[in-house]
């Protein structure tokens, strides 16, 4: 299973059960969230949820990386931060909390699904009207 996330980053569930049955052969659906939630706690993978997506995981773990995520196709990247350290960590207001991290997450279109399909007409410019 660590193998499984480590060769597929941001991989969900549903991937990470597909790839160990073609290695294992049959193995339950239970039994997979069940490692992935031990590996989990252990801190040898990290569980990611972004906003409307399913939980995916990563074995990233250890630094304090972010995430951009694809609102078209849901395409998953890590983003390390900006600069510094963790400058993300330094929050205008703390209400009272020792902040040791943050999770950001970058929402836009990934740039397969921002460029228009090579088949796609390109639109005429438009005609004026009026007077010739």
């Amino acid at each position: 299973m660590l193998s499984a996330v480590q060769e597929h980053p941001h991989a969900d569930t549903e991937s990470l059960i597909g790839l160990v049955r073609e290695q294992l052969g049959a193995v339950s659906h239970q039994a997979v969230c069940d490692v992935l939630r031990v590996l989990t706690v252990a801190g040898l993978v990290r569980r990611i949820q972004p906003s409307r997506s399913v939980a995916r995981y990563e074995a990233r773990v250890g630094d304090n990386h972010h995430h951009a995520v694809c609102r078209s196709c849901g395409a998953m990247a890590d983003v390390d931060c900006a600069v510094g350290d963790a400058p993300c960590l330094t929050a205008s207001d703390d209400a009272g909390f020792k902040i040791d991290e943050a999770e950001v997450v970058y929402s836009g279109r990934c740039s397969a699904c921002e460029v228009p399909p090579a088949d796609s007409p390109v639109p005429a410019a438009p005609t004026q009207r009026g007077t010739p």
